[in-house]
């Protein structure tokens, strides 16, 4: 009894000493290991705040989607209040304008720089990773401060941010402690000097500014960052869209297309091979469009190297591949023959081609789903302010003859994909009406 009672305590001795050691070194990892070169500033009205900088800040805001995700439906600019659904709950962007109780009016340019680099607040405050701080963390020291220099400029706006939505204990400071050690890395950016100036740019823009990895990378069931240039691809849970991977051939239109038609998809939302839609038609009017053409050639260029081929063609079972029938024929020839052909060819630059549409065969139908329940407009830009759009069937067709017009776009003219069920549009349609 006396050996059993002994060996318990050594167990729950050990079992102290492993906690407090794993609790020193995430509180170390989060509030100790908080190094950085900051921005110099000679004196403190001196801000850099030259027309140079401020353009600069301004365009990296725009591109980076800071305007768009920390602007509400109808609100202010850049006042927050934006509401962002994760599977873990929802979350309100903050205030960003110069205001001083509410926004960014008595920080300095190294708290801004604390928050994009390492995901803390002002107040020593850890951020929710909703806010991708490892994307944020690639931005150089001169981007940040032109960012910051312009974002001093927007007016304030006396807006208070809502409280977050986190289950509890998920959005607790210990918690994510423990979750920033597991997932967390600042990733300053490292040029590859055997590429080009202009890959670089693009490498730059893709894991900063674009952040492209926070939709198109993979994320666990915790939730954890991707790598920054992880293009992988990635399945929005909670918008029930599919972000396809970049990285593979047959998933993205860009393996066999021109840089130039890539750029015009960042910029403008369509291109001869492509349409944006769902959140990315969201990204390009809100980000895309205010890039550079020589930007946008550049992410392009990056994006395209990232490609990987493959000899080999997956072909699913037979049992489960998509099929058609006389029904489904005539529910193609009623709702959609007129815009996309008879033989799914579309029209070049208004509707797209559905045969040998990478967008069309992905094994995941949520995407297909979605558009067809709910149509929609692609992006408003100024190189095409009236895009042409695609009617709802949300209550024009049941989940059965989705399913069925579905199989046949996926099962004719050379296209072959997994078959739709009607579970997986009655799942689509549950989840998102």
């Amino acid at each position: 009894m006396q050996s059993f009672n002994l060996t318990c305590k050594w167990i729950t001795a050990l079992t102290l000493f492993v906690l407090l050691t794993l609790s020193a070194w995430v509180t170390w990892d989060n509030w100790g290991r908080f190094t950085f070169t900051p921005v110099t500033v000679t004196s403190p009205t001196e801000q850099l705040q030259t027309s140079q900088v401020l353009a600069r800040g301004e365009y990296l805001a725009h591109v980076g989607g800071c305007i768009a995700c920390h602007t509400s439906k109808g609100g202010e600019p850049l006042a927050g209040g934006r509401r962002i659904d994760t599977p873990f709950g929802a979350v309100f962007s903050s205030n960003l304008t110069s205001s001083k109780t509410l926004g960014l009016g008595e920080w300095t340019v190294t708290d801004f720089q604390s928050a994009l680099h390492w995901g803390r607040s002002r107040d020593g405050r850890l951020l929710l990773p909703v806010f991708p701080y490892n994307h944020t963390s690639v931005f150089t020291p001169t981007d940040v401060q032109a960012i910051f220099s312009w974002l001093q400029t927007v007016k304030p706006v006396e807006q208070a941010q809502p409280e977050h939505r986190i289950a509890w204990p998920l959005g607790t400071q210990p918690v994510l402690a423990v979750w920033r050690s597991m997932f967390f890395t600042p990733t300053p950016f490292k040029s590859n000097h055997n590429e080009s100036e202009e890959w670089n740019r693009g490498a730059y823009l893709v894991q900063s500014a674009g952040h492209c990895a926070a939709c198109h990378g993979h994320r666990n069931l915790l939730g954890s960052f991707p790598e920054v240039d992880d293009l992988s691809g990635g399945f929005l849970s909670s918008q029930m869209w599919l972000a396809p991977s970049l990285a593979d051939a047959t998933q993205t239109s860009m393996a066999n297309s021109k840089r130039e038609d890539t750029a015009d998809l960042l910029r403008i939302g369509q291109s001869h091979s492509a349409h944006a839609s769902g959140p990315m038609a969201e990204f390009v009017q809100h980000s895309g469009q205010h890039l550079t053409t020589a930007d946008a050639l550049a992410i392009a260029t990056y994006l395209k190297s990232k490609i990987k081929t493959s000899t080999t063609t997956v072909t699913p079972p037979s049992s489960l591949q998509a099929s058609s029938s006389p029904s489904a024929q005539a529910l193609y020839e009623t709702h959609c023959i007129s815009c996309h052909g008879k033989k799914g060819e579309g029209k070049s630059n208004v509707y797209p081609a559905l045969a040998g549409n990478p967008a069309v065969v992905l094994a995941r139908p949520e995407n297909l789903i979605q558009m067809t329940l709910y149509g929609g407009y692609g992006p408003s830009t100024a190189q095409r302010p009236r895009p042409y759009g695609m009617p709802p069937y949300l209550f024009t067709l049941n989940n059965q003859q989705i399913a069925d017009v579905l199989n046949h776009i996926r099962s004719q003219w050379g296209n072959q994909a997994p078959a739709v069920s009607p579970m997986q549009v009655d799942r689509v349609r549950a989840a998102t009406y």
